[in-house]
């Protein structure tokens, strides 16, 4: 098999050439089609996911085939198509665990963290962590649902009832979410990058009744600001733009510090919350409503030998959707 590997920190990713790998008990053996890069995998490049295990094969929204069964598995199948997402592995007995919420076991794995992930043409997953997915579908398509989909999906059921909604930041999580504001009815306000006219664009193109900066406000107040993007400055200031009894949700698993700010912006019952990795009934229920809800996921690809120049783009911003790499 063929990895990119990051070796260490801030290093560039470096192709290897690694024995075929062999599942172990409770393990499949995944050939991979596509692998979206997320802005998670930034932050593992920087260092900042004090979790990480190094060297390691960054990615996690991985979409491939079954290509061999460890012992004791029964599903997936063989050359069944499965995602694999973000959360690898769960302790199974924790507070957490027991009481639904695996996102927040006090023993977990990550793919493309502290396991190697999708950057790659092969990989190995633990079975009950992997999703079925559509074998009709398009794998470059439905890759970024793996992370910015269901990292999205978490993040807006968060917002509750919310009728008008803020997303902070319109990439990867905001794209997609945008299209499942439309099919529910509420109404997208996105406030983007200052002065990036062409993700505003963007977000307009996708059901945003109105983009702007968000260094200001929105023209109206929002019942809840979704903020994808990694900036703490971003706390306050959807504070601010949301009315009382609203919610600021960070949907990010890093951010920048959060700067002081007076306790009026808390004031009026409003509530700030983050989103910590995904479930697997996040996956469950998300991908029951794609058929009805008709998202459509913007990519561009790279041949995953080209996972340097893919990462490059995401980082710089040139990018409106998601960089996939296939093999």
């Amino acid at each position: 098999m063929l990895a990119m590997v990051l070796r260490q920190v801030g290093a560039p990713l470096v192709l290897e050439e690694r024995p075929d790998p062999v599942p172990g008990p409770g393990e499949v053996c995944i050939r991979v089609e596509a692998c979206a890069v997320c802005r998670t995998d930034l932050h593992l490049i920087d260092g900042e996911l004090p979790q990480a295990v190094y060297p390691v094969v960054p990615g996690h929204e991985v979409v491939g085939r079954v290509e061999a069964l460890g012992p004791g598995v029964i599903e997936p199948r063989l050359g069944t198509r499965v995602g694999v997402p973000w959360l690898g592995h769960t302790c199974g007995h924790c507070r957490y665990c027991g009481s639904g919420r695996e996102n927040l076991c006090d023993a977990p794995g990550f793919t493309g963290c502290t396991r190697d992930g999708g950057f790659a043409s092969h990989l190995v997953a633990e079975a009950a962590f992997t999703i079925p997915l559509d074998p009709a579908l398009d794998p470059v398509a439905m890759a970024p649902l793996l992370c910015a989909g269901l990292i999205g999906w978490r993040t807006l059921r968060m917002a509750g009832k919310a009728g008008t909604v803020g997303l902070y930041g319109f990439g990867a999580a905001a794209h997609i979410v945008a299209q499942i504001c439309r099919w529910q009815g509420r109404r997208v306000f996105a406030l983007t990058r200052p002065g990036d006219r062409e993700a505003q664009r963007f977000a307009r193109s996708l059901g945003a009744e109105w983009a702007g900066d968000s260094d200001g406000q929105p023209p109206e107040p929002l019942d809840a600001a979704l903020i994808f993007a990694p900036d703490g400055s971003l706390v306050p200031a959807a504070l601010a733009a949301v009315r009382k009894g609203g919610r600021v949700v960070c949907g990010g698993i890093h951010m920048s510090n959060i700067p002081a700010f007076p306790y009026d912006l808390l004031w009026g019952e409003r509530g700030v919350l983050s989103v910590a990795n995904l479930t697997r009934e996040d996956a469950r229920t998300f991908f029951e409503i794609l058929p009805q809800a008709g998202i459509v996921t913007r990519t561009r690809t790279y041949p995953f030998t080209q996972a340097n120049l893919a990462i490059a783009a995401h980082r710089c911003g040139a990018l409106q959707g998601v960089a996939v790499l296939v093999t």
